[in-house]
Order: C-alpha cells, then structure tokens, then sequence
C-alpha cells in the first residue's frame, strides 16, 4: 500500500585543503539598480463584484503582487488577490476587519531554507573537469564519481543505468535551490536552454551561486544538481534559483519557481528545502504542476525530529501525493542518519550523507543531508522517464516505494519502526526492474 520543519543550513564542518571566495552582494536581492520586491507576509483574499486588487491593497496597506482587473458579478469560481504586506502587523489586523471575505495570510520572508552542511572540500581536483564534459560524465559509461563508489553500490546505481540505458535523455530535472556554478565543466552540455533559467531571487535570468567557499547555503545547489547527473547523466538540468548565498528564501518565489518549471518543460523538480510551516502558496504551486503529471521530491529535514518539514510533509494527500515523494537520509549501514527527520508518513530514505558532487569554483565537496537524498530519487525518476514503458506517470512514484529496501531489519532502527518509509531505502535497480517490465 502506498505511503504517504526543516531547520536553518547548519555550520559548515569543512576539512578545507584551499579556500576560495566570490563576491558576496549585500542588501535585499537586486535586478540591475531595482530591488526585486520581497514580502514579510503574502495574503490570499477574495474580491468582492466591481472590487479591484489595486483598492483591495490600498485599503490594507499592501502591494499587488497578482489578481484579476476587477470582479465581475458572479465570477466562476470567485475571484481572488493575491498581496504583499510589509512591516508590522498593521496590514493584517486591516484585512481581519474586512470581515465577509476569506483571507488566508501566511509569513513569506526567509521562511524557506536549504538543508545539510559540507563535510569536505577538495582542491586539485580541477583536473577532473578540465575540457568540458569527459570521461566520469561522457555517455555514462562512468558517470559517478569514485568517491561515491559505495553509496552507489547501496543504491544499485550501475545495474540501474543498464537497465535504463537512455540515461535520462529527453527528461529535465529543474533544482530548485541556490542556483549552481554555471561555468563548472560538469554542467556543459547538461543544462536546459538558458531562456529556461530563471534566479527568483535577484530577479534575472543567470541563476548562479553567490556567496563564499565555507558559508552559508554557497555550493549546495551545485552539488545537488551534480547528484542528479551523477544519477541519470543523459537528463537535462534546469537550474532555477530561490535561496540566497545564506541558504534562505521565500515562499512565494519558491511558488514562482514551482510553476516556472512546468511551464518550461520540467519532468521532475527536485525541492532540497522546507520550512516547519504549511505554505499554502507552494503546495498551490506543487498541486498545479502535479496536475500536470509532474513529478516532484522534495527532502524531509535535518533536525532529527518525529516530523517532517513542509512540502515534503504534504506528500501523502489525496491528489498531488500520487506525484511526489518525501525523502529522509541513512547512513550505509541503513541506519538512519543522525539528523534525518523521520515520520509515520515519510515515504523514502537514500544514502545522504558525504555524498561527492561538483562545488563552485570548479571543485569537488562532499555534503551531508536529506537535501543530499533528494536529489538520487529524483535521479531515479529521471532514468525511468527516459526509458519507453506504458506506466501511468501518477503510478511511478509508488513502484519506487514499493521497491525500496527494507530498512528495518537494521536493529538501529528499531525506534523507527514504519517513520522511513513502508519499507525503506531506495533501490534503483529493483525499481527500474518494477516499472519497466509493464
């Protein structure tokens, strides 16, 4: 039977052999000299007939971020606003008086985070990449990189690619995160068009990693969309950035990105983030994109805690549960990683810890975290999209829960017995092996 909040980026612990740096903007996110709008709180109200969003916003003191013109009379469905309020709790004691109209006002700003911290850092491995895109990436014949020789034997990783030898090709994976290195040899020739990319959070068009080597969220996109190529090396990424060089963002241009994606041809979206708060706004987003047949992960937290973080908590309802899957972190023994949430309804677990991938600067980290774990099962998903099979899309993410390994004969799971997964840790080979034999 199918299964179905996130803390701050930890400190990094690195065991740094170089150090490098790229300038780190200071002040709220800017487009050229015009700072892109950002929101303390964003309100969904209902618009009375001949009411306009731009009176709406007025009379509480907000801003429009979208609704229709005007309302007629006996509009389908009703119409509604949607608004930006600033500063104190002024603008919301405002719309509570409105009175006669449903209002829904959740917290925006810095609510979202990017999760796990960087365990190793590796200089002179520039090398590895030099000339674009070669042999550990080059046709898949040797798509992982050594270092992760044992978390891709647990995950059955080569057996995989032979059973889907497309590699992923024709599937895009959008990341959703702090944007990636986008000059890293790993990533030339693997990313979709650029009119496709989008930085929500300075409001242009070149999603790339800001920051400094060492801190903040700066290089976890980067490794997280390496994961997926390391995965399913013939699929496409398209990178899409919603956190800043701290690891934070809001939830609206979470939202944004969400349905940016679909709308630009995304098969899968890979959501390494959260917040301990239900957005509204993003699992709007999340059932419109699903709606769609798209495919969506999204990683369960690190803060060790008998809960989930949002969306991936919302990835049992009825509806866009059938598309989307919520993923914790083991160690290799099975075990469950010491900072992995865990819950009755979280449904998957992978190997999320020092996982090696492509770091800005041309590098090489290794990171750890459910944002590590994420990524591999939206790999997965890719390599099955890319192979020729008559599966219902809404069924594919139950057979990859269904072919998980049990996790729970491990005694050191013993206290979580049914919180990872019905049955536990991702295997790609027997979920390969279940999806294509239809």
């Amino acid at each position: 039977m199918r299964r179905r909040a996130w803390t701050t980026l930890g400190l990094l612990t690195l065991t740094l052999l170089s150090a490098c740096s790229t300038t780190t903007p200071s002040g709220l996110p800017s487009q050229g000299n015009q700072v892109t709008p950002r929101y303390d709180y964003v309100a969904t109200v209902s618009l009375r007939a001949g009411e306009t969003p731009q009176a709406l916003a007025q009379a509480v003191g907000g801003e429009v971020i979208e609704g229709d013109t005007a309302c007629s009379a006996g509009a389908s469905g009703g119409c509604t606003a949607l608004l930006g309020l600033n500063g104190s709790l002024k603008p919301l004691s405002a719309l509570q008086a409105l009175g006669g109209r449903k209002v829904h006002v959740e917290a925006n700003r810095d609510v979202i985070s990017g999760g796990g911290k960087m365990t190793a850092k590796m200089n002179g491995v520039i090398g590895i990449w030099a000339g674009g895109v070669i042999g550990i990436w080059a046709g898949g014949a040797q798509s992982s990189l050594p270092e992760n020789a044992a978390l891709w034997e647990k995950i059955n990783l080569a057996q995989a690619q032979r059973l889907a030898p497309n590699l992923g090709a024709g599937v895009t994976v959008a990341v959703i995160d702090t944007g990636i290195d986008l000059q890293h040899p790993a990533f030339q020739g693997a990313l979709s068009d650029p009119s496709t990319w989008r930085d929500f959070y300075s409001g242009d068009a070149s999603p790339q990693e800001e920051g400094t080597a060492g801190q903040g969220g700066y290089g976890h996109g980067t490794n997280v969309a390496g994961i997926v190529l390391q995965i399913a090396p013939g699929a496409k990424i398209m990178p899409l950035r919603v956190l800043g060089p701290d690891g934070s963002g809001d939830a609206l241009m979470v939202a944004r990105a969400i349905e940016w994606a679909a709308e630009k041809g995304a098969q899968v979206i890979n959501l390494s983030l959260g917040t301990t708060e239900n957005s509204q706004l993003i699992q709007n987003a999340i059932d419109k994109v699903t709606a769609q047949g798209v495919l969506v992960t999204a990683s369960a937290g690190n803060s060790n805690l008998n809960r989930i973080t949002y969306p991936a908590a919302n990835a049992t309802q009825a509806g866009s549960g059938a598309y989307f899957l919520s993923v914790g972190s083991v160690d290799l023994s099975d075990a469950k990683s010491s900072f992995s949430n865990y819950a009755s309804t979280l449904e998957i677990v992978a190997p999320g810890e020092n996982v090696y991938a492509p770091a800005p600067d041309g590098r090489m980290a290794a990171w750890s975290g459910t944002s590590m774990a994420a990524p591999m099962v939206a790999g997965g998903l890719a390599l099955a999209l890319g192979q020729k099979q008559s599966l219902a899309r809404a069924e594919v993410t139950a057979r990859m829960a269904d072919s998980a390994f049990d996790v729970y004969s491990n005694s050191a799971n013993d206290a979580y017995k049914g919180m990872l997964g019905s049955k536990g840790r991702l295997d790609l080979a027997a979920f390969l092996e279940n999806v294509l034999q239809n």
